[in-house]
């Protein structure tokens, strides 16, 4: 299970994901220094190099696997970077090549940090540049990736993926019983009330448990806030979807009804979509 004491932006059934791909990003950043394969540092792009393919004037920027605030390489197909998915798109903004820009997204989302600066980021940016900005599920946009689906201009899903979990989550984790079997009892020694707030080596206290249910609420306010005004919603509406994934042929209809996602079409018609929409408007 993904142990996180911050509040992340990640759907209940990627928890287990999210926690093998933590592991396996520990691992790549400690092996001599070197890159996984296909991976390059954001540094490492100059004037003849792209961060990104480009077909038919379309560039195809991917977000995948755990998203996280800084990751500090592009090309890794288990994790996302927020500054990676700034510095690419803003080179695609600032492109002449660049007609469109395809967000190709399959992510059950990630930490919570610096995901809405990012997306509010995007909605700007785009706008300035006058370049469109589709979203196209291969499969899944939950929580943290559809909240960057959503400064999109259009999203699709194709009918075995799905969108949403438009909520946030927090998780503390008790040791104490388990020291107590094995013997063992810590003594923290703290200045400061709050120095050791959430530790895991006691029950949760209330008064704590009550500061992490209100910084979750208004992560969740914020983030069905950025939905609304994205897709043109209401917020309560968004908030009335409790966080729920909207998956699988009956719920990505749904997610069209409501207006989550603007069609459930497989990924490659989707870009087809896309290239006539940018070819007509040539």
């Amino acid at each position: 299970m993904l142990k996180t004491m911050q509040p992340v932006l990640v759907a209940p059934a990627w928890a287990e994901t999210a926690a093998a791909r933590m592991v396996q990003l520990t691992q790549a950043n400690h092996v001599g220094g070197e890159l996984p394969a296909g991976c390059y540092r954001l540094g490492e792009v100059n004037g003849t190099r792209r961060p990104y393919e480009i077909d038919q004037g379309v560039a195809v920027v991917s977000v995948a696997g755990l998203l996280l605030p800084k990751l500090g390489y592009i090309g890794a197909g288990w994790a996302t970077g927020y500054d990676g998915l700034r510095f690419q798109l803003a080179h695609a903004f600032a492109d002449p090549d660049v007609r469109a820009v395809c967000l190709d997204i399959d992510s059950g989302g990630g930490i919570a940090q610096g995901c809405f600066d990012l997306v509010d980021w995007i909605v700007a940016t785009k706008t300035a540049t006058g370049k469109p900005v589709a979203a196209i599920c291969s499969e899944e946009a939950y929580s943290a990736a559809y909240a960057i689906a959503c400064a999109a201009d259009s999203i699709a899903v194709p009918r075995t993926g799905g969108v949403g979990s438009i909520g946030v989550w927090l998780m503390h984790w008790d040791y104490s019983r388990m020291l107590e079997e094995a013997g063992l009892k810590p003594t923290i020694v703290q200045s400061g009330a709050h120095k050791t707030d959430g530790h895991p080596y006691a029950a949760l206290p209330e008064a704590v448990r009550a500061d992490w249910q209100g910084q979750v609420d208004a992560l969740r306010q914020l983030f069905a806030e950025t939905v609304a005004r994205a897709r043109g919603l209401d917020v309560a509406a968004v908030l009335a979807t409790e966080a729920r994934c909207f998956e699988g042929p009956v719920g990505t209809a749904e997610a069209v009804r409501l207006g989550l996602a603007d069609a459930v079409l497989p990924p490659d018609q989707a870009f087809s979509a896309l290239v006539d929409h940018v070819r007509d408007t040539q």
